[in-house]
This record gives structure tokens, sequence and C-alpha cells, in this order.
């Protein structure tokens, strides 16, 4: 999980947006409610926002230099397939780089 201390190295913003009441949105708020606290402890400067509008469908944003962002949807994720596609995204942005 090293990969968490590296989100501000590789990204300029994360966003995670749910809707606060929908099943398909629960494991994208756990995921939020458990993870948050360390992802914003190993990044302290990286912007963490949480957007929450009823009806949205569960998905995370990465905006990456020069204005780039990439999103995945996490619609009936667990938590474990989140925090993988975290990881891609956090990937992605080095790949970017190169």
């Amino acid at each position: 999980m090293a990969w968490r201390g590296h989100l501000s190295r590789n990204l300029k913003e994360l966003r995670f947006l749910y809707c606060q009441s929908s099943p398909g949105s629960t494991q994208t708020r756990e995921f939020v409610h458990r993870n948050y606290k360390d992802l914003k402890t190993l990044n302290p400067k990286l912007p963490i926002l949480i957007r929450e509008c009823s009806g949205v469908e569960p998905q995370i944003w990465a905006r990456y230099d020069m204005g780039v962002e990439r999103y995945v949807r996490l619609d009936g994720l667990t938590e474990a397939q989140i925090s993988k596609k975290l990881e891609e995204l956090v990937k992605a942005g080095e790949e970017l780089k190169v």
C-alpha cells in the first residue's frame, strides 16, 4: 500500500462523487469513511474532495498535471476493488509524467 503515500506526487486533486442514500453508493461511502483520514494524513497538501449528490453514480475523479482528468465508475464495486481502481489512477499519473 505504499502507493497511498504517492498520491500527491502523481495527482493534483482527487474527487469522490456519490449519492448519500443509494445502495449503489454504499461501498464508496464506506471506502471514504474508512480511508479518508489515512489518505489525508499521508498526503496533507493534496485536495481530496468529497461530493455528495442525490442520484449520482459513484465515481472517482483524478486531476493530473496540465488539467488532464480521468475518472472511474465505482457502482457495484467492493471496497477492495475501489482501492485497486484508486491505485490504478495513481499509477496512471506516474505514466503521464514520463
